[in-house]
């Protein structure tokens, strides 16, 4: 009964999707009901239908940095996903899009229009929505830097608009991170630049995750945060002093410590810790969510045992 409400109301609602056709690390068990949302107005009406359905609800983007249960999710899980680039720029340069559109549609139309602000960005996967969620940053940059308004519903549903202060940013997080409320779009201001300046940054960060990052496997993307300088003790400052990065502020990469503690290309089942970049976990053929989870686990209580670092977990899990 249930399901036939849901083809009535949502077109293209589908029953027992597996979601590992959904994410990026090809791991997840079905989704009890699931439902692609192309525009705006059919998010809003998906959440319209699973409250009055008393449905539990999911919503998500390009699916990277995302780990799913193997047992699934129970309820509507709704993807936001769109095949339009992005929407006009607005007064010159700024831009505004859905947050189902790619993040890296966003920066080729960036670039484009010769504006400045998310060259940085590129190669990044994943949806626009999803990198101002979790305040995407790479080389100095973030997604922070550039962003004017956020379009989003609140853990009630409700429509908000939410300036700049508004958004809580911090450290690869955000209010709608941490209260898992669900952007629908967001609007960047940029700087006018040079198009084919801005159109080689945004290749040459492309090319550098292409030679850097374990590409030919599925993944999620980088499992755990950098480590802010500040938390690593007097006794290991020395060990690392030589991989300190501005992202945006001084850090040490995860994989440095992943490494230390000898936990590269380690597996779990068909999951494993990238020998290439170790801040990565990558799905060698068939890996379950429950092998990423163990694998997880070791590296926090190795690290943290050798180093006194406890790493944060940045890959969301969800499901059962």
């Amino acid at each position: 009964m249930i399901f036939e409400t849901l083809k009535k109301q949502l077109p293209g609602v589908k029953r027992a999707e597996l979601m590992a056709k959904h994410t990026t690390f090809e791991i997840g068990g079905p989704a009890e009901y699931f439902y692609i949302a192309r525009a705006q107005k059919n998010v809003v009406k998906a959440i319209r239908v699973a409250k009055k359905l008393q449905l539990p609800l999911f919503i998500f983007g390009g699916g990277s940095n995302l780990l799913v249960s193997d047992e699934g999710i129970k309820g509507l899980v709704v993807r936001m996903k769109s095949n339009v680039k992005v929407f006009p720029v607005f007064s010159g340069n700024r831009i505004k899009a859905y947050s189902g559109v790619s993040l890296g549609n966003v920066v080729s139309f960036s670039t484009k229009k010769s504006l400045k602000g998310l060259e940085w960005a590129g190669g990044l996967p994943g949806t626009y929505g999803g990198a101002v969620r979790g305040n995407a940053g790479a080389f100095g940059g973030e997604m922070k830097d550039s962003l004017m308004q956020v379009q989003a519903l609140d853990h009630h549903f409700v429509l908000r608009n939410f300036t700049h202060e508004q958004c809580g940013f911090s450290y690869r997080s955000s209010v709608f991170k941490e209260k898992n409320w669900t952007i629908l779009s967001a609007t960047v201001k940029l700087q006018k630049g040079h198009k084919k300046e801005l159109q080689a940054i945004a290749s040459s960060r492309v090319q550098y995750r292409k030679d850097k990052h374990p590409l030919e496997y599925p993944s999620a993307g980088s499992v755990f945060k950098n480590v802010p300088v500040e938390q690593i003790t007097e006794t290991f400052k020395q060990e690392f002093w030589d991989k300190v990065k501005q992202d945006p502020f001084p850090i040490v990469p995860a994989a440095w410590f992943i490494i230390g503690a000898g936990l590269a290309g380690k597996k779990i089942g068909n999951a494993q810790i990238s020998k290439k970049h170790s801040n990565y976990i990558v799905n060698l053929g068939g890996a379950k969510a429950k092998d990423v989870l163990a694998l997880i686990d070791v590296v926090k209580k190795k690290v943290k045992e050798k180093y006194g670092i406890l790493l944060e977990v940045e890959v969301q899990y969800i499901g059962k």
